[in-house]
């Protein structure tokens, strides 16, 4: 229950950081999903395969380890690219950087 409740966190979490960065939030929150059901289910699957059938313990926590580790990839990949512009900038006109000039 706590990791369905820490997964809607971070989802939103990445949402935000793409929709900042000018990307589709909802695709985002998509390979964030898919990231980590993806990585804990191979992290779990290596932690049976290098502790054995006997240790579920581990392996669960393995693979929660890398459902994290995963969610801190995307973060990393969406943090690398650069914000998107407002058009304010573009909107200035030349005119519009000098002061009027009070005409009595």
């Amino acid at each position: 229950m706590l990791e369905i409740i820490a997964l809607i966190f971070l989802t939103k979490n990445i949402g935000n950081l793409a929709q900042r960065k000018g990307l589709k939030p909802g695709t985002w929150k998509l390979y964030t999903v898919l990231a980590w059901f993806g990585a804990e289910i191979l992290g779990a699957l290596l932690g049976i395969v290098a502790f054995g059938s006997d240790n579920i313990v581990v392996a669960v926590l393995l693979g929660l380890g890398c459902a994290i580790g995963s969610y801190f990839v995307l973060k990393a990949n969406l943090d690398k690219r650069p914000d998107a512009l407002d058009d304010e900038i573009n909107s200035i006109g030349v005119s519009d950087l000098y002061p009027e000039k009070n005409q009595n």
